[in-house]
């Protein structure tokens, strides 16, 4: 019983992997923007503020984009106590307005419950909203990311179905959950 990801984990790849490089093509995309080199979020956290940000900007629905992030505040608030959680999620969510360095700064800060839903026990030792203060060249490098992301997009696009699992029968006894 795994996820995919544990269970690609286990797989050894066969020498040169599955697919060779050199099938693919290189497109370079430059839009001339250079990220700064250091940044004081964790990576993963950028990571989520940039997917989530890059589907609002889409025109998702905010609720949507930060599903998962409400999702965590209310696991932390009432499954573990995180007094004045939702509230906190809701007022970092009603601040995401444009993608400007006020969003970017409240979608870093929410980003951060996400953890409660996806890993509870492993929520306990992180980094909350209060001690998440993205500086100046993290808000901008999240702002490049974003526009890199909206330019793939419109060059490669569009999306046509996103947040899905495989239920009800897509899971094996090997893999059992997304």
């Amino acid at each position: 019983m795994s996820s995919v990801t544990k269970r690609i984990s286990e797989i050894k790849q066969p020498r040169g992997g599955y697919i060779k490089p050199s099938q693919f093509s290189v497109h370079k995309m430059d839009d001339e923007c250079i990220l700064n080199e250091s940044e004081n979020v964790h990576a993963s956290i950028i990571g989520m503020t940039v997917d989530y940000l890059t589907r609002y900007a889409m025109g998702a629905e905010l609720l949507d984009a930060f599903k998962i992030s409400c999702m965590g505040a209310k696991v932390a608030e009432e499954m573990f106590q995180q007094k004045n959680a939702m509230k906190t999620a809701s007022k970092l969510l009603s601040g995401i307005k444009r993608i400007d360095e006020k969003a970017v700064i409240n979608a870093c800060k929410l980003v951060t419950y996400d953890v409660w839903f996806r890993n509870p026990m492993g929520a306990i030792m992180a980094k909350g909203a209060d001690e998440t203060n993205p500086d100046n060249a993290t808000v901008q490098n999240i702002k490049i990311l974003v526009q890199r992301s909206l330019k793939f997009w419109e060059d490669y696009g569009p999306i046509v179905k996103d947040g899905f699992t495989f239920e009800p029968n897509g899971y094996t006894e090997i893999v059992s959950v997304c």
